[in-house]
């Protein structure tokens, strides 16, 4: 049996070790120049608080002219402000859980308003808006649901950009 083993962070190799898909399986396997995070023991996903390198996706989002668009209003901050990070996350989480997280999502492409909310204007920023962007930007395939350990990076990714803007 073969195995397809990717690692996003090297670094932390030690601490996470490598995901690997079998071929063969029912899930796509991800070709070789696909890289996804490291998920560890899936059934004790990282808290939600877990720092990653988010420095080289930042920079390729900044040289996409639709991507580095996107900023926060003064009402988004003020409804940030008001509300608090942790609401804020908490938005985030149930945002990627119902619109990004399941395998098949019949609207896919069209699930993420433009505006109407912070987390939706972060998801357009980062890629995270879709399973087509979200593969494209952050290699990890469409298809298939999200791990937690997958929905809690996205987040992560999402709250990053967020705390970058205010």
């Amino acid at each position: 049996m073969k195995y397809v083993e990717l690692n996003l962070f090297p670094e932390e190799e030690e601490e996470f070790p490598r995901h690997s898909i079998p071929n063969g399986s029912k899930e796509q396997a991800p070709s070789a120049n696909d890289v996804q995070p490291p998920f560890a023991n899936e059934a004790q996903p990282p808290s939600a608080s877990r720092d990653y390198d988010l420095t080289d996706l930042f920079a390729r989002l900044s040289k996409s002219s639709f991507r580095s668009r996107f900023r926060l209003s003064a009402k988004d901050k003020e409804y940030i402000s008001s509300k608090g990070l942790a609401t804020i996350r908490q938005h985030a989480e149930d945002f990627v859980a119902r619109r990004l997280a399941p395998a098949v999502i019949p609207n896919d492409g069209k699930q993420t308003p433009m505006r109407g909310h912070p987390v939706f204007i972060a998801q357009h920023a980062t890629g995270c808006c879709c399973r087509g962007c979200f593969s494209k930007w952050h290699h990890i395939p469409a298809g298939r649901q999200l791990t937690i350990v997958e929905q809690q990076y996205a987040v992560a990714v999402l709250m990053a950009w967020i705390e970058r803007q205010i």
